[in-house]
C-alpha cells in the first residue's frame, strides 16, 4: 500500500512534545522525510527515535523559532539534506501566564504574540521559500478554538496570537494559490499534551475541559495527527483558506 506522503519533505516546528512530536512521527511513518524542530535536543531525539520505530525517517534540528536566523537555518538545513521542501508543520508554542486584561502585563502578552504568532510567521515565511524553488508545497500552522468559537477569561495573550493566526494564514492562502503553495490552519480543541495538563492540572480542571465539548472528551495528539495528514496529502489539493476545524465539536457545545 502507497504511504500517502511517500516522497515528501517536510519540517515540523514544535516537534519535542505534544502535537508536534506526534505529527512528525506520523508523517514518517506515512513516508515523508522531517526536519523535526524545537528548543529542547533530547526531546527531539526521542521524537526521531519513535519516527524510526514506525519505520520513517526523521533529523533533529535544535533551534528558537522566534528567531529568524534560527529559522533560516533549519530551513537552509533540510533544503541541503533533502534537496525540496513540500510540508511546514508549525506547532512551536509555550505558555507564558494568564491573568485579566487589565492586569495582564505587557510584557507577556508579548511573549505570546512571540511564541505563537512571531513564530508561525517567521517558520512560514522562510518555509515559503524553499516550497516556491520545489514547485509548491502544503502549510499548516495549528489554531485553537480558544478566542475563535470560544472565550476563556485570562487567555487574551493566547486568543490574540491564535486568532491572528488565521487571519495571517488566510492572507498566505491567497498569496501564493496560484504557484502551488496552500496554506491552512488547524482550528483544534482539548488535547492531551503536556502543556493541557500544565493549564489543566486536576482530574476536576481536566474534567470541565473535557464538558466543553460535544463529544464530552478531549484529544489524543495522534488525531490532531491524522487531519495534518490529509492537509499535508494530495487528497486535500484544493483545500487552502481553511480554519480546518478538529475540535470534538466545541462549537457546538
Amino acid at each position: 500500500m502507497t504511504k500517502r506522503l511517500e516522497g515528501k519533505v517536510g519540517i515540523v516546528t514544535g516537534a519535542s512534545s505534544g502535537i508536534g512530536r506526534a505529527t512528525a512521527v506520523a508523517f514518517a511513518r506515512e513516508g515523508a522525510k522531517i526536519v523535526a524542530a524545537g528548543r529542547r535536543t533530547a526531546e527531539l531525539e526521542a521524537t526521531v527515535q519513535a519516527a524510526a520505530k514506525v519505520g520513517g525517517q526523521a533529523l533533529a534540528w535544535t533551534a528558537d523559532v522566534t528567531k529568524e536566523g534560527d529559522v533560516r537555518s533549519l530551513v537552509d538545513f533540510a533544503m541541503e539534506r533533502f534537496g525540496r521542501l513540500d510540508i511546514g508543520f508549525n506547532a512551536a508554542g509555550g505558555t507564558f501566564g494568564g491573568a485579566l486584561t487589565h492586569q495582564l502585563d505587557e510584557g507577556v502578552f508579548r511573549d505570546w504574540l512571540d511564541g505563537y504568532l512571531v513564530s508561525a510567521f517567521l517558520s512560514t515565511k522562510h518555509e515559503l521559500g524553499a516550497m516556491l524553488k520545489s514547485g509548491g508545497g502544503s502549510i499548516i500552522n495549528v489554531g485553537t478554538f480558544v478566542g475563535y468559537t470560544k472565550t476563556l477569561p485570562g487567555t487574551a495573550g493566547y486568543a490574540a496570537a491564535k486568532t491572528g493566526l488565521i487571519g495571517f494564514t488566510r492572507t498566505v492562502a491567497a498569496e501564493y494559490a496560484t504557484q502551488g503553495v496552500r496554506a491552512n490552519v488547524l482550528i483544534v480543541g482539548g488535547v492531551d499534551t503536556p502543556m493541557f495538563r500544565l493549564w489543566n492540572d486536576t482530574d476536576e480542571k481536566r474534567g470541565a475541559a473535557s464538558q466543553l465539548h460535544a463529544m464530552k472528551r478531549i484529544a489524543t495528539p495522534d488525531e490532531i495527527a491524522n487531519a495534518a495528514i490529509f492537509l499535508a496529502s494530495g487528497e486535500a489539493s484544493f483545500i487552502t483558506g481553511s480554519a480546518f476545524a478538529i475540535d470534538g465539536g466545541v462549537s457546538l457545545v
